[in-house]
């Protein structure tokens, strides 16, 4: 599928179209690192296996849906993307429950690379955090949207699909995004199998009905299906929140970006193909990267990174004094983490100090 703008910025899509998420899924985030470790593809001698991983791509124009009313575009070397998990009950997917037919997504990230593209800042949103979301052009129907005060930030994707969730997140932060990518379920899985699995540590046992994952203290090879189990745990982990979950999946990104980095990728051509057909079909990215070419440029900027020079956080919130399921803000500290990435600076530990995110054990159980 590949979207084209129409006019009044309106997201018309062509050909396959976007898989619809159901609202009970914790997405996939943790593939798109796995994307930009494994696409670098480009070259003229590929030929075929070149067009064809191209010919995977989605793309969304969110330039064109969002038109000139956004943040200003700061120049200056560094990155800031939308990262988003998403998926369909439909289909494969039929296993994790009923699609109830509405598109949202319960995980994204703000990803801030450095100017220099050697360290970068990762904040995730909280799925059930309350904020103001403006009003919004659904990229299906094309009618506006009103805004809405104290609504769910994963009902942006809902209502008006990716440009939503990106006019929703520059509102937010004051932080024009240059990028959107957005990571599919099922190609999740299917990425971590062509990698091999990823290896972590378990420090404790992990027995959860939920996302029916069993696993002993100790060290163990994930295959798709139990990265996507681990990335889905939260009631036998730590606290049994979000909060805590998120804390699971930032561990296991890192374990993720450096299995990519351990198994000698670039070295062996199948693998590396193998591996960017999986990626570039488990991927919707913005129309700046809808392209192998593109998306090879972005990624070979990207090699320098590690996962020890990659720092990751909660945006701060407390938990809502009106409803203790969902949570909020902290103001003054998520400016001053809006801020730091703004001015390509490492976000402050002053920030998260009163959080109710980035507490707890959850995020030691995985190494």
């Amino acid at each position: 599928m590949t979207e084209h703008s129409g006019k009044g910025g309106r997201i018309r899509p062509s050909g396959r179209r976007r898989k619809k998420p159901s609202r009970r899924h914790r997405a996939m985030v943790a593939a798109a690192w796995t994307l930009v470790g494994v696409v670098v593809v480009g070259g003229g001698g590929l030929g075929y296996a070149y067009f064809r991983i191209n010919g995977n791509l989605t793309a969304v124009d969110i330039d064109a849906a969002l038109g000139k009313n956004r943040p200003e575009n700061v120049d200056n070397g560094s990155q800031d993307i939308l990262v988003l998990g998403s998926d369909s009950r439909s289909g494969a997917n039929a296993d994790y429950g009923t699609d109830e037919g509405t598109a949202r997504s319960d995980t994204a990230m703000v990803v801030h690379i450095d100017k220099g593209h050697k360290t970068a800042s990762v904040v995730s949103i909280p799925r059930d955090t309350l904020i103001t979301r403006p009003d919004c052009t659904s990229d299906t129907t094309g009618k506006v949207v009103a805004g809405q005060e104290r609504a769910m930030f994963n009902t942006a994707y809902e209502v008006g699909g990716p440009a939503c969730a990106v006019k929703t997140i520059e509102s937010m932060s004051g932080i024009r995004m240059d990028h959107y990518l957005e990571v599919d379920f099922t190609g999740f899985k299917k990425l971590i199998d062509e990698l091999g699995g990823v290896k972590i540590t378990t420090t404790e046992a992990i027995n959860d009905s939920k996302s029916h994952l069993n696993l002993e203290p100790g060290t163990h090879t994930l295959d798709g299906e139990q990265a996507l189990g681990l990335v889905r745990t939260r009631k036998s982990v730590g606290d049994g929140s979000d909060l805590g979950r998120i804390q699971l999946q930032q561990a296991f990104i890192k374990a993720l970006m450096e299995q990519v980095r351990s198994v000698g990728v670039f070295s062996n051509p199948k693998t590396l193909f193998d591996l960017a057909d999986a990626a570039t079909k488990a991927v919707t990215t913005d129309s700046d990267l809808g392209s192998v070419k593109q998306l090879a440029s972005f990624a070979n900027g990207l090699k320098g990174l590690s996962a020890k020079n990659v720092d990751m956080i909660t945006l701060p919130v407390q938990y809502d004094p009106v409803d203790p399921n969902r949570v909020v803000p902290l103001e003054e500290a998520a400016q001053q983490v809006w801020t730091a990435l703004k001015n390509d600076q490492a976000i402050p530990a002053s920030a998260t100090e009163k959080s109710a995110g980035d507490k707890g054990v959850a995020g030691t159980v995985v190494e």
